[in-house]
């Protein structure tokens, strides 16, 4: 304006520009505010018959808005004595397009911000969802293992009722103390390897007194390992059926052995047992042995997917072993200690 010889200060050019948008972003603010929903789902014909005619009106609006709050303008001498019609005519003229480039990039903007926040809800309320849904099939898989713990212990302690009664109430005791741990742990998901250790020391115990010394047991875990997350109540099962389908059949001494390394970002668990192997158990034996290993297998994929693996193992001595590799999570910094409980000779079985 100045090469046209526009004698005007900077003020006089910048107030009229800020008005003009900020008139903009308050029209756009009641429009947001009172069609946000129309907005977001207007059809293509909605489009075409309603949001044109508004955009042309809102675009007159502004520019009768400004020229009222803007009595100066146009600046120069020749605009001078306009009238209120002569300007708006002017106006409309030389901005009417640029305030419908406004109104319609505006408008696009705002439709792909709701666009993108109605993806971000769907998509949080998927995962919200999803994760209910491992949350009840995690909690229905562990419904299933403390029943059937429960009941296979209240079997163990009736038969000691008729030969031992100090030992059943022993069991008994030692039960209890596992069931008040279960129902501490609540809903929790995943617990420290140490916890869930302390929680097989019960059942171990209970065995041990169950099967009157005849089977040796030790539990050994690497330092690294100690504060390893894992599925609570995950090393039962296996236990359990190291018990029933190993250990139970086999003629005098026994053993049982659970390991934990880490091992390259992996948390490798063992269970070891004597017995006659895999291939000599019954049908029934079998198919309660699938059941359990399915749940086990199950309650993994839930929690990791397809970043674990769990495999049984049988040897030519009749030992069999159940593998757990999971991805190494930690929830505190590890301990100094090696966590080891030893009971009467494990060096034998190592």
């Amino acid at each position: 304006m100045r090469t046209w010889r526009y004698h005007i200060t900077y003020w006089q050019m910048v107030v009229p520009w800020c008005v003009h948008f900020f008139l903009w972003g308050v029209i756009w603010l009641v429009l947001w505010r009172t069609l946000r929903s129309y907005i977001q789902t207007a059809t293509a014909k909605s489009i075409l018959l309603r949001v044109i005619p508004l955009s042309i009106f809102v675009s007159v609006l502004e520019e009768v808005l400004w020229l009222t709050l803007q009595p100066q303008v146009p600046l120069g001498a020749e605009a001078r004595g306009w009238s209120y019609g002569h300007r708006l005519a002017y106006y409309l003229d030389s901005e009417i397009l640029n305030n419908l480039v406004i109104f319609w990039f505006t408008f696009c903007l705002f439709r792909a911000i709701a666009y993108y926040q109605g993806l971000r809800e769907r998509q949080f309320a998927a995962a919200r969802l999803e994760t209910q849904l491992t949350q009840a099939q995690l909690r229905a898989l562990r419904m299933q293992l403390n029943p059937h713990f429960l009941f296979n212990t209240m079997n163990s302690v009736s038969s000691l009722m008729r030969t031992d009664m100090e030992a059943a109430d022993q069991v008994l005791e030692q039960m209890s103390s596992m069931l008040r741990i279960a129902l501490d742990r609540g809903e929790q998901q995943l617990i420290l390897l140490t916890d869930e250790v302390d929680f097989i020391q019960l059942y171990l115990s209970i065995q041990k007194t169950r099967f009157r010394g005849t089977v040796h047991h030790y539990v050994a875990i690497e330092p690294e390992a100690l504060d390893a997350l894992v599925p609570t109540m995950i090393l039962q099962p296996i236990v359990e059926n190291a018990y029933m389908h190993g250990v139970a059949r086999t003629i005098g001494e026994a053993f049982i052995g659970i390991e934990a390394q880490t091992h390259e970002g992996q948390l490798r668990i063992c269970v070891r047992n004597s017995g006659k192997g895999l291939a000599q158990r019954s049908a029934a034996e079998a198919t309660k042995e699938r059941v359990g290993v399915a749940n086990i297998k199950s309650r993994l994929e839930l929690h990791y997917g397809s970043a674990q693996c769990f495999e049984l193992k049988e040897f030519a001595d009749g030992e069999v072993q159940a593998i757990l590799m999971l991805p190494l999570q930690y929830s505190t910094s590890l301990t100094d200690n090696t966590l080891e409980y030893a009971y009467d000779h494990p060096d034998d079985h190592r």
